[in-house]
């Protein structure tokens, strides 16, 4: 190592030093989570993934030059995937919602 590595080097933990010993900001006005919007918006995603997939299939299967057999394979398993994930979440909110409303009161 030089002496201007090891200078930089050196000036850079004086920086995280100083960063890590400040107090930390404070947090202004944090967003609210909105649980229905957050679920929509992933659903939403998962459309858009099967979306893209049947429409490089479709390409793929009309002969299109600019889609390969992989890409189409990738795009499709992505978007089995996502559904996969996406089902399993929806079960595991329906075993919560049955286990809120056995609850005796």
């Amino acid at each position: 190592m030089t002496t201007t590595n090891i200078d930089q080097i050196m000036a850079q933990m004086r920086v995280m030093s100083a960063q890590a010993a400040s107090a930390p900001k404070p947090v202004e006005n944090p967003s609210e989570v909105n649980f229905g919007a957050l679920l929509t918006e992933s659903i939403n995603q998962v459309n858009e993934t099967q979306q893209q997939a049947g429409a490089l299939k479709q390409a793929f299967e009309l002969g299109s030059e600019d889609v390969n057999l992989a890409e189409v394979m990738v795009a499709v398993q992505k978007s089995s995937l996502s559904f996969e994930a996406m089902v399993q979440v929806r079960n595991k909110l329906v075993d919560a919602y049955k286990e809120v409303m056995n609850m005796p009161i």
